[in-house]
């Protein structure tokens, strides 16, 4: 079907701020097969069944809003662990700032190094993933991100690295526009740890996409915020093998506008993926979570638990599916969608879904949106622990059942205190 004449030229506007990358033919194929893509789907609108609870103005738009500078009073998310440290100033990787692209049982490249070789191994991977994703739901930002990124990082992990890998992004640049691309392939037996935070831009476009090999691991933490204007799109498109486990959380605390996509198909048998998420939103915030899960091997197990936490107007949005195709068989599917409101003025938009065409499977879905329990209150307020105290407690509460999808202690720790410190800052 045509697309109406108003959307083609948004999206001629959006391509002519946009210069494509160089690198080998290959990959000049793949960028000009993504960009086709894009052009049949335009930018997205209102009309579009999995945009109509988040306003993609601001992503649409030419010219990029601009978003001041924030100075965190608090030392960065990860600071006090070791790891590998990658460093992107508004899109650009800083290799000054970063750690020597060397540890043992991965392989470190920059995109545009891999792009630039006619013989490398992310030539069946580039795009790939983010194709596949593109059926049933359209994903438009992830098709010009794979276009255009100007940076990212390639890994392929071979073993254990000791350590994980940590990209940092930082925001110095008030109009800057930030696409990054990053490929992950975790081969048979090996695991790997990312983890990621920092504003990165004024606007951003960030894709993943990751292959887990047969009996290999994948974990992956991110912290979003806590500068607010930033406004994000982000993808995560992942193909888990036999026996693989692929998990990620993401804490969310401010920003005027994140949209965090995921699709993940799980085609080898007894897989697992789990994808949580917790989100903090006060005011002009905006926060839409969209996870696809496909199930399309016997016997896998995925989850999915996201809990979001509102107030002065803040809005959340989840769009869970799952998806159990023919043959799939003692497939387990979980998924919970839960907002904590903590006045009138704030909204929780949710639109879970199953979609089952097996016949010995346990999935199950559930969304509830309510304030705090008075009852619980009460109790803790009889026992001596004042109001604001007692709220946090169980706002924290809330939020436990996704911060335990974290496997390392420390880090899930270190998320606490962050949300801790968010809850003392925002205390009515």
């Amino acid at each position: 079907m045509a697309l109406p004449q108003a959307k083609i030229d948004a999206t001629e506007a959006r391509l002519a701020a946009l210069a494509m990358p160089d690198g080998a033919q290959w990959a000049r194929r793949v960028r000009e097969a993504a960009l086709e893509r894009f052009r049949k789907m335009g930018l997205p609108g209102p009309r579009d069944e999995y945009w109509r609870f988040t306003r993609p103005d601001t992503l649409n738009a030419a010219q990029t809003p601009e978003a001041a500078l924030f100075d965190a009073d608090e030392p960065p998310a990860f600071s006090g662990l070791d790891r590998l440290r990658l460093v992107f100033r508004d899109g650009v990787f800083d290799a000054e700032a970063s750690d020597p692209l060397e540890l043992e049982g991965v392989e470190i490249m920059r995109l545009a190094d891999a792009t630039s070789q006619d013989i490398h191994w992310a030539k069946d991977l580039y795009g790939v993933l983010e194709e596949r994703a593109q059926d049933p739901v359209a994903r438009p930002f992830a098709a010009l991100n794979t276009a255009f990124a100007t940076d990212g990082v390639v890994l392929r992990v071979t073993g254990k690295p000791s350590k994980p890998l940590h990209f940092r992004y930082l925001h110095e640049e008030t109009d800057s526009d930030a696409i990054l691309h990053f490929l992950v392939k975790v081969e048979e037996g090996a695991e790997v740890t990312i983890l990621e935070n920092g504003p990165a831009a004024a606007r951003f476009n960030k894709c993943f996409e990751i292959d887990v090999a047969d009996r290999a691991a994948f974990h992956h933490i991110r912290t979003q915020g806590r500068d607010h204007e930033r406004r994000a799109v982000t993808h995560l498109f992942a193909r888990l093998g036999e026996e693989s486990a692929f998990k990620s959380f993401t804490l969310t605390a401010n920003g005027r506008l994140t949209r965090n996509e995921a699709f993940i198909e799980l085609t080898g048998d007894n897989a697992q993926a789990h994808i949580a998420g917790a989100a903090m939103g006060d005011g002009d915030f905006h926060h839409d979570d969209t996870v696809f899960v496909v199930h399309d091997a016997v016997n896998c197990e995925s989850r999915q638990v996201f809990k979001k936490v509102l107030k002065n107007g803040a809005v959340g949005a989840f769009q869970g599916k799952i998806l159990v195709k023919p043959g799939a068989q003692k497939t387990d599917g979980y998924q919970i969608s839960q907002s904590l409101l903590l006045d009138g003025d704030a909204q929780f938009l949710a639109k879970p879904e199953l979609e089952i065409y097996a016949d010995d499977v346990a999935c199950s879905h559930g969304s509830t949106s309510g304030a705090i329990d008075e009852e619980a209150l009460f109790y803790l307020r009889s026992r001596g622990v004042p109001e604001s105290e007692a709220k946090d407690l169980l706002v924290l509460a809330f939020l436990a059942e996704a911060i335990a999808e974290i496997e390392d202690e420390a880090i899930a720790a270190d998320i606490r205190d962050r949300l801790e410190g968010w809850l003392l800052r925002h205390r009515s």
